[in-house]
C-alpha cells in the first residue's frame, strides 16, 4: 500500500521548540510525533474528503502531540504493518484501535488503556446465524488481517476458535464486509464501532446482539524508547483526568448513541 503521510495543524500552541520534558526523549524526526495507523477503522481513524485524517485515535494523538510540543504526523498503512513500523523505528507510536494482548506485549510496550472495544458479529439480515455459537456450524468468517478478531476466530476449536479453514483474512474491514455482501463469507467479526458504521452504510446487514469479546485499546511504543512511552503515557493520563479523552470519544460515539435514542 502506498504510504500516505500528512501533518496535522494543531494551532499556534504547536511550536517546534521542544519543551524541557519533551527533550528527555527522542522521536523519529525532531519536533514531530509519527503515528502509524490504518485509516479504515471508523470511528477511530478514517480519511476525510480532502485527503486528511480524523477519528478518535487521530484527535487523541493530536492532543498528546500538543502536550509534548510536537507536530503530529499520521502515517497510514496496512494494519499488519503498524507494529513492525514502530519496531523498525519508522514511526514513534501506533494507534489503530490496537488491542493489548500478551503476544503484542512481546513486541512493543503499551500505555494505559484509553478506550474499550467490543468485537461483534455482522451477518445478513436473513442469516440463520443468531448467536456467536452458530458460527461453529461450518460457517465462513471474514476478518481484517492481523486483528484480534482474526486471531481469535482462526484459533483452534480447542482454544475457542473456529480454525483457520473457516476464516478469511482481508486487508481491511471494508473488504471483509464487501465479501459478506457478495456471499463469499457468512459473517464478519470486527469491533462494534466500525461494525455500526459498515451496517449503516450497507443495506441488508445487521449486528448480532451477543458480544464476541471485550478488549482494551492502548498506544504502542517501541521497547527501545521507554522515555517516549513514559512521556506519551503521562500526557494521556493528563488528558484523561481533564476530560479531553472522554470528550473526544463522546464526539464520535456517545453523540451517535444519543441521536439514535432521540429518534426511537
Amino acid at each position: 500500500m502506498k504510504k500516505n503521510v500528512i501533518a496535522l495543524t494543531l494551532g499556534a500552541a504547536m511550536v517546534m521548540t521542544i519543551t524541557a520534558a519533551a527533550a528527555e526523549f527522542s522521536t523519529v524526526e525532531e519536533g514531530k510525533l509519527y503515528m502509524a495507523t490504518n485509516a479504515a477503522f471508523p470511528p477511530y481513524e478514517m480519511t476525510t474528503d480532502d485527503g486528511g485524517f480524523e477519528g478518535i485515535d487521530v484527535e487523541i494523538a493530536g492532543a498528546i502531540a500538543e502536550k509534548l510540543g510536537l507536530e503530529l504526523v499520521v502515517d497510514d498503512m496496512e494494519f499488519g504493518s503498524t507494529i513492525t513500523s514502530v519496531q523498525a523505528g519508522k514511526d514513534d507510536m501506533v494507534m489503530a484501535g490496537l488491542t493489548v494482548t500478551e503476544e503484542r506485549k512481546q513486541n512493543i510496550d503499551f500505555t494505559n488503556s484509553y478506550s474499550t472495544g467490543v468485537q461483534v458479529v455482522i451477518v445478513p439480515e436473513d442469516s440463520d446465524i443468531e448467536t456467536v455459537d452458530d458460527l461453529a456450524d461450518d460457517k465462513m468468517i471474514g476478518c481484517q488481517e492481523g486483528t484480534t478478531g482474526y486471531i481469535y476466530c482462526s484459533d483452534t476449536v480447542e482454544n475457542g476458535g473456529y480454525g483457520e479453514d473457516h476464516v478469511v483474512a482481508y486487508t481491511n474491514g471494508a473488504m471483509a464486509v464487501q465479501a459478506l455482501l457478495t456471499g463469499k463469507v457468512d459473517a464478519v467479526v470486527i469491533d462494534s464501532n466500525p461494525a455500526k458504521a459498515f451496517v449503516e452504510a450497507n443495506e441488508g446487514l445487521k449486528i448480532l446482539d451477543t458480544e464476541y469479546v471485550v478488549e482494551d485499546y492502548a498506544i504502542g511504543v517501541s521497547k527501545e524508547n521507554p522515555e517516549l512511552l513514559e512521556a506519551i503515557n503521562n500526557a494521556l493520563v493528563e488528558l484523561q483526568e481533564d476530560g479531553t479523552v472522554d470528550a473526544i470519544v463522546g464526539k464520535y460515539i456517545n453523540a451517535d448513541a444519543d441521536e439514535e435514542a432521540a429518534t426511537e
